[in-house]
């Protein structure tokens, strides 16, 4: 059974990324540590347990461990495992440690360029003799699997500057893979219409033009899990006669940054207003501007009936002529 990076369905058609699965196919089954490099947001980690479940030891554990996120003083208990009565608070039976539970399979070690530099030794001579010691002492165990390092980080530039040991960059990077950012990639849109897809599949949601234009000139910070919670967002927040997703629908922050680089955008946020359903007409009526008067296109655009968008411009325009007064 061989599966290539099935389950993140990662080749979505940009040259970059493409290269980047063929490179790391190739090692799958050899004892070649990968190095990942790239943005946070990327998907460093989707794109290592793709590898795992592509692999020979897809049937063992993957343990992802992000070492920017252990306290320091807690860490080498977490990778290395220790003995009952450690340390204080040290549970009773003690603990193998995350590189034990990866015994057999992939250990993912995920912003390495953030683990402190007494932990580097000792992962380097985790790596060199393949067994670990529990911290407080105990018998050293053997282990074997599969390594994947990632950083956002210039562990060259690191090593230069003291913060990150030379013989640990060289026995983790066996194979260094750059993954592209999102504003870097050519496949936004299979993207897009997968990350709705996966929100809510079988309702034939998607971008309104326009909007998916301005998604296109985005330079997306946040990379790959900006947009996948700015769909998630939007998929909540359409209505069930709706089809399109279109500005109404977009989280305040990913709004207001679209807004600022958008001459053309609705010249409102949700935010601003304080009241949806002002918004919307205000969305509906850029949509009728953008469309040329076109109320078929307006309407198609919006992913509602025309009939529906009659009636919200009828209220919108009663609502916006001044009261007549009685004497």
């Amino acid at each position: 059974r061989r599966v290539l990076f099935r389950s993140a369905h990662l080749d979505t058609g940009d040259g970059r990324m493409h290269a980047a699965i063929e490179r790391a196919r190739k090692v799958l089954a050899k004892p070649i540590p990968i190095l990942l490099q790239g943005e946070s947001g990327v998907g460093k980690e989707l794109f290592t347990r793709a590898m795992h479940e592509s692999g020979p030891r897809r049937d063992q554990p993957f343990v992802a461990v992000n070492c920017a996120a252990i306290p320091e003083s807690l860490i080498e208990a977490e990778l290395f495992g220790y003995a009952p009565g450690a340390f204080t608070g040290a549970r009773r039976q003690g603990s193998p440690g995350r590189i034990r539970e990866a015994n057999g399979g992939t250990l993912f070690l995920d912003e390495i360029g953030d683990m402190p530099m007494a932990m580097q030794a000792r992962l380097l001579r985790v790596l060199q003799e393949r067994q670990v010691t529990p911290l407080g002492g105990g018998q050293t165990v053997p282990v074997d699997f599969a390594l994947v390092c990632a950083t956002n980080r210039n562990l060259k530039r690191e090593m230069e500057t003291g913060r990150f040991r030379q013989d640990l960059y060289y026995r983790i990077n066996g194979l260094t893979l750059a993954l592209p950012a999102l504003r870097e990639r050519s496949d936004l849109a299979t993207l897009v219409t997968r990350s709705i897809e996966d929100v809510a599949p079988g309702r034939g949601l998607r971008l309104g033009a326009t909007l998916a234009a301005h998604f296109a000139e985005y330079a997306w910070p946040g990379n790959l899990r900006q947009l996948d919670n700015a769909i998630r967002t939007a998929c909540a927040l359409v209505d069930e006669d709706e089809t399109v997703i279109t500005w109404r629908h977009l989280p305040d922050d990913l709004f207001a940054e679209l807004h600022r680089d958008s001459p053309d955008a609705p010249e409102a946020d949700p935010a601003a207003t304080g009241n949806l359903r002002a918004f919307s007409d205000l969305v509906i009526g850029h949509t009728v501007r953008s469309s040329g008067g076109n109320m078929s296109e307006a309407a198609r655009r919006l992913g509602i009936s025309r009939n529906t968008l009659y009636r919200r411009l009828k209220r919108s325009r009663s609502q916006a002529m001044p009261k007549s007064h009685t004497e």
